[in-house]
């Protein structure tokens, strides 16, 4: 791999760990700073565009995610396997078991412009980021 190709690597793999981070502490500034204006949103309960969805989702989702392995696709899109929690939730609390998911970045212009996360596994995120990767 080239030098600028590590480094653009290194570069989207920042702005995901500072995607995690801000969710993880529901910091709508931080979201702001990585997020494109109309980033996708998606996951079980379906999708939508725009950063106030994504802002809206880290206020009331109370999800945690802790990244357990990267897989880059190609240039602008990876795959993140997590390990979720919902520590505020009353079926969930912070006793229950991590519920493994992975979710699909794709970004552009140093954003993100898509978090779609897949609770189907692994297989799932990587096919539906192979279909988003250029040919």
């Amino acid at each position: 791999m080239s030098a600028e190709a590590d480094d653009r690597t290194a570069r989207e793999r920042g702005l995901v760990e500072e995607w995690h981070r801000a969710v993880n502490e529901r910091d709508g500034d931080a979201a702001r700073r990585v997020a494109a204006p109309d980033i996708e949103v998606g996951g079980p309960q379906g999708g939508a565009r725009g950063v106030g969805v994504l802002l809206d989702w880290i206020d009331r989702a109370g999800i945690r995610l802790d990244a357990r392995a990267w897989h880059h696709v190609s240039p602008g899109v990876l795959v993140v396997e997590q390990d979720a929690r919902w520590p505020d939730r009353a079926d969930a609390g912070p006793a229950a078991p991590a519920v493994r998911t992975a979710t699909l970045f794709t970004l552009a212009d140093d954003r993100i412009t898509a978090a779609l996360r897949h609770d189907d596994g692994l297989h799932a995120a990587l096919e539906a980021a192979r279909s988003r990767a250029p040919s």
